[in-house]
Parts: C-alpha cells; structure tokens; sequence
C-alpha cells in the first residue's frame, strides 16, 4: 500500500490531470487548508523537481522522504506499519504543519504577500 501510493503521488507529478481530491476546506471559505498544495508538492519532489516542490509547499520534499521511507521499510518488513514506530515524529509534523499553515495565512491574509501559490494552480 505506501508503495502504490508513492508511485501513484509519482504519476500525479507527472499527469497532474490524474483523479484526485479537491480541498473540501478551500471550497467551502476560499481559506486553504495546511495540505493544500501538498500533493503537487511531494509529486514534484518524487520526480526530482524540488525547487517546484518547495515553491508549492514546503512540506513537499519531507513527505515525499518519508514515503520512500515507508515504502522501502514496509516492503522489507512485510508490514503495513513498523512495529517500533514512536508518535512523537507524528505529533511535531503535525505541530510544525499547522505553524507553517498559521505563516501562510498570515503572509497572505494579514500582510498582503504571496503566502499560497495562484489559483487555480498551474
């Protein structure tokens, strides 16, 4: 399952055109959600693009890592999830996700700079 979903992250970079879920947050307010732009950013970071990546989301180039990493120790474990896997790695990401979500809106809403990339995104 992490590696058909790391490759399928690979062909969406690729394909952007390929099915995949609207923000249900940015359709709703207009307001982004911490993860919007993350999946075209960890798709460019899988096909090498990482300036793309970082310019889309800056969490992009880390999920991408940690897939690959997922999907290297799963298969070679044979197990969905590493049995000594510590929560804390979840808990900081999901922390350090939100104050760069709290950063964007911020630079985009309060101060009037660019915080998000255009939409629709290209």
């Amino acid at each position: 399952m992490p590696a058909s979903l790391t490759g399928y992250l690979w062909l969406k970079g690729l394909h952007p055109a390929l099915p995949g879920w609207p923000c249900p947050l940015r359709a709703l307010t207009g307001i982004p959600c911490p993860t919007c732009f993350l999946t075209r950013a960890t798709g460019a970071a899988l096909r090498g693009d990482l300036p793309s990546s970082l310019q889309l989301h800056a969490f992009g180039p880390v999920v991408a890592t940690a897939l690959l990493w997922w999907s290297i120790t799963a298969l070679h474990q044979r197990r969905l999830v590493p049995p000594q896997l510590p929560a804390w790695p979840l808990g900081a990401g999901a922390l350090a996700l939100v104050a760069y979500w709290g950063l964007r809106l911020w630079l985009s809403f309060g101060l009037g700079i660019q915080g998000f990339p255009a939409f629709p995104p290209s």
